[in-house]
């Protein structure tokens, strides 16, 4: 039994976080303790009390009641009170006793807490070690930000986030035609800049009907939380500078554009990362400057180190334009509009080149000089090859190829421009239109005529239901959709079509909710709804109906809005029950279900009614801009060429022009828009820029990031890892199918809440393909914060720092102890060092045998670990306190061993860092000398980058993590 004194400080074995006790009084069977921390009072039985004696050691940190701290150097007891000697911080020396100790000492270090008796469970301290390991092979992977988004892993996009999200402080223009994923390309550059410590705050700035889009786009594919500021979410802000409240904020153009008292504090919060989609709406002249929307871009781009634009439309909006956007991003650069001209206009000989390089199969010696003129000395053994008569196929391919690589390095635009186009991107399914003319419905014509001299008359000529419903006012009308044939006509296509999966899109939530409800009644159809109206969870039950193949809804009914950012590509049939007034909005529709990864033709469905605006808008898509079989890269800028045209001509109601044989005024139009859309898509397709092409789709790079990825999703590994790390967590799992789990938080949790999983629980899936059909569901990958921060969660915790257990081995005399000690090398410094890809938490294991020899490299964890057995916690704590003096000497002796290996993995992280540094300085350096788009401060960024974590790599550090007491028993 315990000798106890008034006095002593003591730890309850129950009540850890009561913190230090004092002994208040003895009594014959009874022992009372307080606990200063909490003002509690406990009264123990002498006999197997849960209490443990505070007891620190020469060389230990203690903290007095009062805040100052001493290290020990000299221990005396006197009449069973302990008091320490030690230095101070300044070198003083000073007695501490232990009646003066603080209250709130924690037992953080792992061989204070055995020692305290605070012993935790053996699957605990296993858990730790495999958190360790895992942790260390996720954060120095190259591929960090790239693995963990919702996304289909496509060459081009994972080539440019690759590309530029591993660069300093990337200033970009993400120019890919629609369909092809400049957001996803935008989200994947984010969460590497967010991961790797290259960004920590970051301002989104979309068009105000793309605020949703993006905040569900960014939440659902990369688990990044913005939070929407608007004047609301400004006047409702703690702090002077709302702006300032997060790190992570998207807010609209127009916001800013209109509350002029928000865009200084917006500047002044400061940003490490700017977006900015929809670019080409920023309006900047020679003559007159920019537009106000522009200057305020301008001035957040001018204060901000990295900067993304976006845009579909780079060259279409003319040269000018173009400039425009490319002096947002470098205005050094790009600071005179005619010297850009000149510059434009010498590129066309060197695509010519480009385009006999990869077409002919001989160079011409012409081409091969404009190439020698852009590359210089180092190309003439590879131009040797490609104009020689006799070179053999294999060194001419191999010629071909190296040149290539070298003209993208050196490329102008190569650096700050990336664009890909369908026509050089494969993988895009064929569309097929059906038009399908509907009567007018005579309630339907005077709804239209009544609407003759209203405002409204360009949308009631489109969207005849809400002319109806305004205009017709009798106390028994039938709802539209009665009156309505197009609701018949899908009625019957959907039995045509039996099971197969449709899509419908129509621009308001009103009609989609209306045509759901008559569908229901009429022919029983199983249909989806989705609109704005709607709450993102509600969004997400209806996606998940319509995508589940086996008891899922047939159709999905989207209004313009509701569509947004949602990809149905495993339908093939679209309906589309209006058509918007916009080619933009017209090519977003369709792009729903036309993406990369659809796998069939598909098939577009459009009922119009005769004699509307419908009909005319049909016709005028179809017959002059071909817009449904094909992308049309022309089209806004024929729509702002002839919008007032084709609005004046839309809401004609005085003449009946929509016969497909008739020669009618349509006629002028159609033809005038054929020829101004055959011009410019000519235009366009001259001016292709095949090496930028090449270059935006990472033709000249050996990696295959897909295959890359692909190794890195181990749903095997992953998934019972994730299990016992939720388990230790106390939270609950339940298998749902194949590849998917539920997980909920459970009666038990040793935490208030765990990331990513909210109160009521949610769905998460490891299978990729399973993840981009069903949204409802969380895509889980090594990189989602349910994993990364459950892993940061339990390694900044003491979880299974400390264990004791048991182990019948024959080969182990009964009562022999072992000690397992882990012991982690790391390096401090800014997040921004990226030091992590040199040196991350690299782990050091030991195993000491009572002669104080390390058996680690003899006996493996696995093995180990697999061998071992409970032993009672009141058991355990007896034996470490029996056990003290040995214990001490072995984790001093495991010190020295991981110490005499702590200098070579310093050494190999610093060669690792030189030698990358270097690496690519040279090459900026090389490049530089042909190319004016590599920056100086890039170069010189590098250098003082590579001085600092030098520095910080010497000065990493030994910490032990873990200790594991093992006994081998009869």
């Amino acid at each position: 039994m315990a000798t106890f004194v008034s006095g002593q400080r003591w730890i309850s074995d129950t009540e850890i976080e009561q913190g230090l006790g004092t002994i208040l009084t003895i009594e014959a069977r009874t022992v009372t303790l307080l606990y200063p921390a909490t003002g509690e009072t406990r009264v123990y039985r002498l006999e197997n009390c849960p209490l443990t004696r505070v007891m620190f050691a020469v060389g230990d940190t203690v903290e007095s009641h009062e805040g100052w701290s001493l290290t020990v150097t000299g221990v005396r007891e006197e009449n069973g009170l302990v008091t320490y000697t030690g230095t101070l911080d300044n070198g003083e020396q000073r007695d501490l006793p232990e009646s003066c100790l603080s209250n709130f000492i924690e037992f953080n270090k792992p061989q204070d807490r055995l020692l305290a008796g605070q012993i935790d469970l053996n699957s605990n301290f296993s858990l730790r070690y495999q958190t360790l390991c895992h942790y260390n092979r996720v954060i120095q992977s190259p591929l960090l930000g790239l693995t963990g988004a919702r996304a289909s892993l496509i060459p081009h996009q994972l080539h440019i986030a690759n590309e530029v999200g591993n660069r300093f402080a990337p200033r970009v223009l993400l120019a890919d035609e629609v369909g092809l994923g400049k957001t996803i390309e935008a989200g994947l550059i984010l969460s590497q800049q967010l991961l790797t410590g290259q960004a920590k705050r970051v301002l989104v700035v979309v068009p105000e009907p793309l605020v949703h889009q993006w905040l569900v786009e960014m939440l659902r594919r990369f688990h990044l939380r913005f939070s929407v500021f608007d004047a609301e979410r400004c006047r409702n802000a703690d702090g002077d500078n709302p702006f300032s409240s997060e790190q992570l904020i998207l807010t609209s153009l127009e916001f800013l554009r209109d509350h002029p008292e928000h865009q200084e504090q917006v500047v002044d919060a400061g940003w490490d990362l700017l977006v900015v989609d929809e670019a080409h709406h920023l309006l900047w002249t020679e003559s007159e400057g920019g537009s106000p929307e522009y200057q305020l871009v301008e001035t957040l781009a001018n204060s901000t180190p990295s900067v993304l634009l976006l845009t579909a439309t780079p060259e279409q909006l003319g040269v000018e334009s173009h400039f425009a956007r490319l002096r947002l991003l470098d205005p050094d650069r790009f600071h005179d509009l005619e010297q850009f001209r000149k510059e434009s206009a010498g590129y066309e000989p060197l695509a010519k080149a480009v385009q006999q390089l990869l077409e002919a199969e001989q160079l011409p010696a012409e081409q091969a000089n404009v190439i020698a003129s852009l590359v210089g000395e180092e190309a003439q053994p590879l131009l040797e090859i490609l104009t020689a008569e006799s070179s053999e196929q294999a060194a001419y391919d191999q010629a071909k190829e190296q040149l290539i690589r070298l003209l993208l390095d050196r490329h102008g635009t190569g650096r700050i421009l990336f664009r890909n186009t369908r026509a050089s991107v494969p993988g895009f399914p064929g569309r097929v239109v059906q038009g399908y003319p509907q009567p007018l419905p005579e309630l339907y014509q005077i709804a239209l005529e009544e609407s003759r001299e209203s405002e409204h008359l360009l949308k009631h000529q489109l969207f005849p239901e809400l002319a109806y419903q305004a205009n017709i006012k009798v106390d028994d009308m039938d709802p539209w959709w009665k009156v309505d044939p197009r609701v018949e006509w899908l009625a019957n296509l959907l039995k045509l079509l039996k099971k197969e999966k449709v899509l419908v899109i129509c621009a308001n939530a009103t009609t989609a909710m209306d045509l759901e409800a008559a569908l229901r009644i009429t022919s029983g159809a199983q249909a989806s709804v989705f609109h704005e109206g709607m709450s993102i969870v509600e969004r997400d039950r209806a996606a998940a109906w319509f995508a589940d193949e086996d008891y899922g809804a047939q159709l999905l009914i989207c209004s313009e809005i509701g569509s947004e950012g949602r990809n149905f590509q495993f339908a093939h049939h679209l309906v589309l029950f209006d058509l918007p007034f916009n080619p933009d909005l017209l090519e977003q529709r369709i792009g729903r279900l036309d993406r990369i990864g659809q796998s069939e033709t598909i098939r577009i469905h459009v009922p119009y009614l005769e004699g509307t605006g419908q009909a005319r808008l049909f016709h005028w898509y179809q017959e002059g801009l071909d817009a449904f079989a094909d992308t049309c890269p022309a089209g806004s800028v024929v729509y702002s060429e002839l919008g007032e045209e084709l609005t004046k001509w839309v809401s004609n109601t005085e003449t009946n022009d929509t016969d497909e044989t008739g020669e009618s005024n349509s006629n002028e139009l159609i033809s005038r828009t054929l020829a101004l859309n055959t011009e410019i898509a000519g235009n366009l397709r001259q001016g292709r820029d095949r090496l930028l092409e090449l270059n935006s789709r990472g033709a000249g790079s050996s990696h295959d990031l897909a295959a890359e990825i692909r190794k890195q999703d181990t749903p095997k590994v992953l998934r019972p890892y994730l299990e016992r790390l939720m388990e230790g967590f106390g939270l609950e799992t339940e298998d749902h199918s194949k590849h998917c789990l539920i997980v909920r938080p459970g009666s038990h949790m040793t935490v208030s809440s765990y990331p990513a999983v909210p109160v009521d629980g949610t769905t998460i899936t490891f299978n990729r393909d399973t993840a981009l059909a069903r949204e409802d569901m969380q895509f889980v990958t090594w990189e989602h914060p349910m994993v990364r921060e459950g892993m940061e969660m339990l390694l900044t915790s003491e979880t299974g720092n400390t264990s004791v257990a048991l182990i019948k081995n024959k080969a182990l005399k009964p009562g022999t102890m072992l000690m397992e000690a882990v012991f982690v090398v790391e390096a401090g410094g800014d997040r921004k060092l990226q030091l992590h890809r040199f040196l991350p938490p690299t782990v050091i294991r030991t195993l000491i045998d009572p002669n104080l020899n390390n058996l680690a490299d003899k006996v493996s964890f696995e093995g180990l670990d697999s061998q071992l057995q409970k032993l009672k916690t009141t058991m355990a704590r007896k034996v470490v306190k029996a056990q003290r003096e040995p214990i001490l000497k072995m984790v001093n002796k495991a010190e020295d061993y991981a110490r005499t290996r702590v200098a070579d993995i310093i050494n190999e992280a610093c060669q690792q860092l030189i030698q990358s540094v270097t690496r690519e300085i040279r090459r900026l350096a090389a490049l530089k000398a042909v190319n004016p788009n590599i920056r100086d401060e890039e170069i010189e960024f590098l250098k003082q980058q590579a001085a600092i974590g030098h520095q910080c790599l010497q000065k990493a550090q030994l910490r032990l993590d873990g200790i594991r007491l093992i006994f081998a028993a009869q």
